[in-house]
This record gives C-alpha cells, sequence and structure tokens, in this order.
C-alpha cells in the first residue's frame, strides 16, 4: 500500500521533472510566471522569443534564484558555438543545447570550451544537450530536406553522436525516449517537448505525448508550455499533470 507520506514524495519528485517553458513575448510576463510556480516546477525555459526581447541580464537574473534551461539551440560553425556557449555557461544557466545536426567537431569543442571554463572559474558546468529531431516534424519534414532515414533512425542516430561527442544527453520527442534509453543507459539525459494534457489538443506538434507517458518512456525532463502557463490557475495544472501520472 502507498502511504500518504510516500505519495507525497513520489508527486515532489516529479514536479522536479518539469521545465516550464517561458514562451512569451516580455520579462515582466516571464516574471509573473516565474513568480506564480516558484517552488512548484524543476526549472525554466527560456528560448529564443523571451531571449531576443529581454536579453542576456534577464536570464541572469532569473538564474539566480532558478534553475534555468537556456534553449537557444545553437548551430553554427564550431568556433562560434564554443565562444556562444562558454557566454552562456557565464550567465549561470543550468542548462543549454545546440543541434546535434551541427556535427562531432562542433559539439566536442563546444563541450570542452565550456567545461573548461567553468573548471577555471569554480563553477560547477550546465548540463549540454542537443536537438535531435524537432518535436513539429515527421518523417515528411526530413525528406523536405534531403534526410531520408525515419525520424526514429535520426534521432537514434544523433544521440548516438551527441553521447559520443561528450555531452550529457539530448532533446527528443517522449515517443523516442525509450529507444534512446535502451540504446545509450539510464545516465544519458532525455529532455522532451510536446507535453500535452490527455484532453488537450495538439497545437503545432506532431509526436506528442502526456507527462506521465513521458516518464514512463524513459524521459528525464519534461519542457510543458501552453498546458501550464495557458491554464487560469497554472499551479493547479501543474498538479493536474501531476495526477496523471
Amino acid at each position: 500500500m502507498t502511504t500518504t507520506a510516500t505519495a507525497t514524495t513520489n508527486i515532489e519528485s516529479l514536479s522536479e521533472k518539469i521545465i516550464v517553458a517561458l514562451d512569451v513575448a516580455t520579462a515582466d510576463e516571464a516574471r509573473t510566471l516565474v513568480a506564480e510556480l516558484s517552488g512548484k516546477v524543476g526549472a525554466f525555459k527560456i528560448g529564443l522569443q523571451l531571449f531576443v526581447a529581454a536579453g542576456p541580464e534577464f536570464v541572469r537574473e532569473i538564474a539566480r534564484e532558478h534553475r534555468v534551461f537556456l534553449d537557444l539551440k545553437f548551430h553554427d560553425i564550431p568556433n562560434t558555438v564554443a565562444n556562444a556557449a562558454v557566454e552562456a555557461s557565464k550567465i549561470g544557466v543550468w542548462m543549454m543545447n545546440v543541434h546535434a545536426i551541427g556535427g562531432r567537431e562542433m559539439m566536442g569543442r563546444t563541450v570542452e570550451a565550456v567545461r573548461s571554463t567553468c573548471e577555471n572559474n569554480g563553477v560547477e558546468p550546465p548540463l549540454m544537450i542537443a536537438v535531435t529531431v524537432l518535436t513539429s516534424s515527421d518523417d515528411n519534414v526530413l525528406r523536405e530536406t534531403g534526410i531520408e532515414s525515419s525520424v526514429d533512425e535520426q534521432v537514434v542516430r544523433l544521440a548516438k553522436l551527441t553521447k559520443d561527442a561528450g555531452f550529457d544527453g539530448v532533446v527528443a520527442s517522449a515517443r523516442e525516449a525509450s529507444m534512446i534509453r535502451g540504446e545509450l543507459g539510464d545516465e544519458f539525459v532525455i529532455v522532451t517537448p510536446g507535453i500535452r494534457a490527455k484532453d488537450a489538443t495538439n497545437d503545432d506538434q506532431r509526436r506528442v505525448m502526456t507527462f506521465s507517458e513521458a516518464i514512463n518512456a524513459g524521459s528525464t525532463y519534461a519542457v510543458i508550455g501552453r498546458p501550464i502557463t495557458g491554464a487560469a490557475d497554472r499551479r493547479a495544472a501543474v498538479d493536474h499533470l501531476l495526477s496523471e501520472s
């Protein structure tokens, strides 16, 4: 029988796996979300829209008190990505990402530069993860870009490349999480966007799952936006997602 204390501990542990996407246009909107959800979830994601609107100083502000996943998906020549990632690590983010399709050299030089900088500064390096295939993509989208592999094949290929390059994990759909987990082991970090409540629409995502399905499939963390941030009562929305687990 599950005791009340055990059930509460399990819920708290699951809540740490939730990364709320601050996909809003202004710093004030983001601050409101952070204030409402502080202590309720594990981390906050700052992506391209908010970063462009509010800048690195806002990232630094949130990172002082909360874990921040900086979701800028760097993809450029190795030197440029490595230098950008070093600057991101100086802000104090907990996690950052690049595009795995940038290749082994780009990822290897980036992770080496970041870890060296953090070691020299006596700080914990951020988790380094790489995007495999966006959850808005399917086999047809890959073919449009000249990739003949299926989504599943491409995701696993890029996940293996990411690990070989020395990264901590990947961003991938929860639908591929079990395959990645089976290929790359229990320690490899899998971050999954495209999370929806059971009764929600998919919006602009194609490869989606519920939070409980994602965790059961092997996801380490789940990035959740509109199911929480679009709710009238956001803390209750978190509770609802956890109750489905």
